[in-house]
């Protein structure tokens, strides 16, 4: 299968940011703060993934807590690679019917690569009721625009589209701590190795530019960061010169 390497536009990115401001406004309408809850499961790709998640819900104005009853959107941010890890995510998704019973109003979004399998979206359409959100990671980058939908049009939203060989540049980020950074150089694998599901939920691989790499790195370096990991499904590189 061959793909074509595609940065998402600059115009569509800050339509995902102009969302953002919508949901702020709407809620500093409703004169409280919201709060939001980010659980991670799996690799260090995943944990890059949910700091941009919490960049776009920092701009549509949430503020975060490990408190899931608190929580008026939980996210959970899933991995496809170890059974445990699927096990885990189904019994704590089961859980939060108890968090949804007791605020009806709180938004529940599955997303990451357990998400991006069809038998499991199908699975959560059809045994999850409370859960309001699914996307797969090739769809994280339109978390606004979906989680608008959500709100917007009180219905469940499910996009586990493929959109092999895309690349969104220039999202928000909240990171935690101020020493350690995440910086994905690449996304996908074409190895397709029989035990392995990545290609299938992380789609095709294709690389950032070098020179995008190299300038998110010089920023963290200016804002203090000591230590930059730089992640990838495949990761063969030679020294690059910040």
């Amino acid at each position: 299968m061959s793909y074509q390497r595609t940065e998402i536009p600059e115009s569509d990115i800050q339509h995902q940011l102009d969302i953002c401001a919508q949901l702020r406004a709407h809620f500093t309408a409703g004169g409280r703060q919201p709060l939001a809850m980010v659980d991670t499961y799996g690799c260090q790709q995943n944990e890059a993934d949910s700091e941009k998640l919490r960049g776009y819900l920092r701009a549509m104005g949430f503020d975060f807590t490990q408190d899931e009853f608190a929580a008026d959107v939980v996210v959970m941010n899933t991995c496809a690679v170890r059974e445990h890890a699927e096990t885990r995510v189904f019994g704590n998704v089961g859980a939060l019917t108890h968090t949804k019973a007791r605020n009806p109003n709180q938004i529940i979004a599955v997303c990451g690569c357990m998400a991006q399998q069809k038998v499991v979206a199908d699975k959560v359409k059809n045994s999850y009721h409370h859960v309001d959100l699914v996307l797969g990671p090739q769809a994280e980058w339109r978390l606004p625009e979906l989680l608008h939908e959500v709100y917007t049009k009180n219905k469940r939203v499910f996009s586990i589209e493929n959109e092999h060989g895309r690349i969104a540049e220039n999202l928000p980020i909240v990171r935690e701590g101020g020493v350690r950074a995440w910086v994905s150089i690449m996304y996908g694998c074409n190895n397709f190795c029989s035990y392995c599901i990545v290609p299938y939920v992380r789609g095709r691989e294709r690389s950032r530019e070098p020179e995008k790499i190299i300038e998110e790195c010089r920023g963290l370096i200016a804002e203090g960061y000591k230590e930059i990991t730089l992640l990838g499904q495949n990761v063969n590189l030679s020294l690059i010169h910040i």
